[in-house]
């Protein structure tokens, strides 16, 4: 396991980096199965999860929101239906068979209007400076070949006052959780993830991420390395998850 709070650099063999830039091939593999399996393996937390992002939002009228790694679109769906805040919104993603269910749930929920999916790197984000009020992610700051760079462009595409939110596992601190949590990660979702999916390899990558991810405190340094000021964090279900914000003065 990688230290946590160490520099992507450092943490990642040039392999790994590759296999990071390219990580989008395995979500469109997944793509039919992938909203299935998150609400399984999660047991349905993660909709609990998107929905608490939404909260974090500022209390600022008509705002146009940005989604990265946006996959089906369920973090930018959720977040336009539950706030009252948000004028528009458009998701980015390199899966274009993660797009194309998301545009169908879209156009299912009468939102396309308000809501657009595009292809988009996260770590060059096809927007020009200053251009949204918030901007999100969720479960996919940890897929970036280079995290710092992506917050750096989280940075430059908002508005000045504007949020970053992002929503990202973690490592519960309390040593009984994090035992069975770790447990579960290593051994229970990368078999139920393989079944469904039909793609071993899909779930153990998710695993050995999530246990090299740089969370909480070591996070937040990156994000105000990055620029952000009043960067905080807030752990979800015994910190299984977390919700990180900070703002571009």
């Amino acid at each position: 396991m990688t230290t946590p709070g160490v520099k992507d650099s450092d943490a990642h063999s040039p392999h790994e980096v590759a296999s990071r830039r390219e990580v989008w091939k395995m979500f469109d593999r997944i793509a039919n199965r992938y909203d299935l399996l998150n609400r399984l393996l999660s047991f349905g937390q993660d909709v609990i999860w998107r929905r608490r992002v939404g909260g974090h939002l500022k209390d600022i009228p008509d705002q146009l929101i940005l989604d990265l790694a946006t996959g089906t679109g369920d973090l930018l769906i959720t977040v336009c239906q539950k706030n009252r805040q948000v004028k528009s919104g458009v998701g980015i993603d390199l899966a274009e068979k993660m797009l194309e269910i998301g545009r169908r749930k879209i156009a299912d929920k009468n939102l396309v209007s308000q809501l657009k999916l595009e292809i988009g790197d996260a770590v060059n984000i096809p927007f020009s400076d200053s251009s949204f009020d918030a901007v999100m992610v969720a479960f996919g700051i940890r897929n970036l070949e280079d995290i710092h760079r992506g917050l750096l462009e989280m940075n430059r595409v908002l508005k000045d006052g504007g949020r970053a939110i992002i929503l990202e596992f973690s490592l519960p601190a309390n040593r009984i959780v994090r035992s069975f949590y770790v447990f579960y990660f290593r051994h229970i979702l990368p078999r139920i993830g393989a079944l469904v999916s039909g793609d071993a390899y899909a779930y153990s990558y998710l695993n050995e991420t999530v246990e090299a991810f740089p969370y909480g405190r070591d996070f937040e340094d990156l994000m105000s390395q990055a620029g952000f000021s009043k960067v905080k964090s807030t752990p979800l279900t015994f910190g299984i998850a977390t919700i990180y914000q900070g703002d571009k003065e």
